[in-house]
């Protein structure tokens, strides 16, 4: 069934991922709390009629907001990737695009397959390819109604150990290739953090470092100088222009050692009351809520803020299949507690007792609608009911969760015509945007397309819903 989610002071309306209407409540008995309407408040916009947010979106689709270019695009490829006869090839076929060092097969070296590519998938789920293409994308993105966005620089740098003389380095040592291959990583980051405005987030790879980075993780070493020094000048750059930064995941043969070298960027950079760095926790591993609460508790003894982003995971197809819940209802549960964990702002029952939840910022990045309901009602309870709570933000992937993301605008412009919430206290709807050529995206859109080849069952109601919003835009 539709899951049904929550919006403010809006009647309840049923609709897949819908934020206008009461969510079930899945995992904590909290969540119906907040599913109770509150007065709508008139706000009057510069230069506009005035009228209620509620009267604004009552009767029209979240999906009205999409331009019509991106919902028909959108239509043709969940069309596409909804049908296991047209995937099964073409997984293999963007594989082989990504891996091969064929001129022909180089998206940058043949127009021919460039522009095919491009509009066909690059289009709908990059930025683009530089600081024109990016900040047009941006600006588009902003322009729906989206409060920020994350940029990751896509380029995934694959160094061939013979070619950069390795074999003759002595053990622990690098040879200049290496070095110069953690810079090209650095200015990358550096140069996607000017396309980013105040609030916005740089995605850091941390593997996009190369070979430095990756044997010091796998061998639980401390983070190089080289890399350290790298990441304590992005976390420089991004504090003077007001940004902020996430540490990606990795597979879980690097990330316990990831985990070290985060925590103590946090340390190091989190001395104000909002946080500047993020680590990523995965909840489809069974070791993460006691990772979330390690985090939390190391965070409350020694005084800097956290910040966290949540995700399912995003490796199941190459992790060891015992780190990882036995089943989907699992990891949602998981994800869901681990959430009411920040917004209840409560310490693992192993901390001090003396100890305050620390400062903390929590961001989900998910494309389920129900652990969305059950997360904005928790934290619009907790608002309304004068009690304390963690920053909240949401945020999809471009091109993809398209009707929840719109869904996440509609309620944004609600709660703003709320007078009983704060615009700062308001869950702000973001989306991920990777940039690069299209040949340095083709490993992201190949991600993509094994992500989407599980999800028919939402492919097919999403499919309807695009359709319906085509319809009304052809037919009235």
């Amino acid at each position: 069934m539709p899951a049904r989610l929550v919006v403010c002071n809006q009647a309840p309306v049923p609709l897949f991922g819908v934020l206008r209407r009461q969510g079930t409540a899945r995992y904590n008995s909290t969540a119906a709390a907040a599913a109770a309407a509150v007065t709508t408040t008139t706000v009057t916009p510069v230069g506009k009629t005035t009228q209620t947010a509620a009267s604004s979106t009552r009767g029209r689709s979240p999906l009205s907001r999409l331009p019509t270019l991106a919902l028909v695009r959108s239509l043709v490829l969940t069309q596409f990737m909804s049908s296991p006869l047209l995937m099964k090839p073409a997984l293999p076929l963007l594989h082989f695009i990504a891996k091969s060092k064929m001129a022909l097969f180089n998206p940058d070296r043949n127009p021919v397959l460039n522009r095919l590519l491009r509009w066909t998938i690059y289009d709908h789920f990059c930025a683009g390819e530089n600081l024109q293409q990016v900040t047009k994308t941006v600006n588009s993105v902003k322009r729906m109604g989206y409060q920020g966005v994350i940029l990751n620089y896509a380029k995934e740098i694959v160094l061939d150990t013979k070619e950069a003389g390795a074999d003759d380095a002595p053990a622990g040592d690098y040879a200049a290739p290496f070095y110069e291959m953690v810079d090209l990583w650095k200015k990358g980051n550096i140069e996607t953090l000017r396309m980013l405005a105040p609030g916005d987030f740089l995605a850091v790879k941390i593997t996009g470092a190369g070979p430095i980075a990756v044997d010091a993780m796998r061998a639980h070493a401390p983070i190089p100088d080289v890399i350290r020094k790298a990441l304590d000048e992005m976390c420089d750059e991004a504090r003077k222009q007001g940004s902020r930064l996430w540490i990606d995941a990795e597979q879980q043969a690097l990330q316990p050692q990831l985990d070290e070298w985060t925590i103590d960027l946090m340390r190091r950079h989190n001395r104000e009351s909002k946080p500047l760095v993020y680590n990523t926790i995965q909840s489809y591993l069974k070791a993460s809520k006691a990772n979330a609460e390690r985090h939390m508790a190391l965070a409350a003894r020694e005084g800097w803020s956290l910040g966290v982003k949540l995700v399912r995971g995003a490796y199941i197809e190459n992790e060891t299949r015992s780190l990882i819940h036995d089943t989907k209802e699992d990891t949602d549960r998981n994800f869901d507690d681990i959430t009411d964990m920040f917004i209840s702002q409560r310490l693992p029952p192993s901390a001090d007792a003396s100890l305050s939840f620390p400062s903390s910022a929590l961001f989900l990045a998910t494309h389920n609608a129900a652990s969305s309901s059950t997360a904005i009602a928790n934290h619009r309870r907790r608002l309304l009911d004068g009690l304390p709570t963690t920053e909240l933000e949401c945020g999809q992937l471009l091109g993809m969760a398209d009707e929840l993301s719109c869904e996440l605008l509609d309620n944004y412009d609600a709660c703003l015509a709320d007078s009983g919430l704060r615009r700062e206290a308001i869950p702000k709807p973001f989306k991920y945007l990777p940039w690069g050529s299209v040949s340095e995206c083709m490993g992201y859109l190949h991600r993509r397309a094994v992500e989407n080849k599980g999800a028919i069952e939402q492919s097919a109601h999403m499919l309807g819903s695009l359709k319906s919003e085509l319809r009304r835009r052809v037919f009235g």
